[in-house]
């Protein structure tokens, strides 16, 4: 029995083959045009004028959208880099 510990492959070879810095470009582009769409019908209130009576404190109804428009294009773009990813895990598998 031999108490070598066989060498781990490289996980950049991995990151490579599953696309994941193309992907995250796609998500975090896909995020961003989401988000900014939203905030400007939103803002420029093109589906209506807002009927709530809501209270924005401190920053603004604009600055809560503008927040609100963060957390909505960084959870679009993990959402889809994560699906493209798996996407490209699959499509790995198959060529194997």
């Amino acid at each position: 029995m031999s108490n070598e510990i066989p060498e781990r492959p490289e996980q950049s070879g991995l990151i490579t083959a599953l696309q994941v810095p193309r992907n995250a470009i796609i998500g975090v582009a896909v995020g961003i045009v989401l988000a900014i769409i939203v905030y400007l019908a939103r803002i420029f209130e093109i589906l209506g004028p807002f009927a709530g009576t809501q209270q924005y404190p401190v920053i603004g109804p604009e600055g809560w959208f503008i927040v609100l428009a963060f957390v909505l294009a960084t959870s679009t773009a993990l959402l889809v880099t994560t699906i493209l990813t798996v996407v490209s895990a699959v499509r790995l598998i198959r060529e194997l």
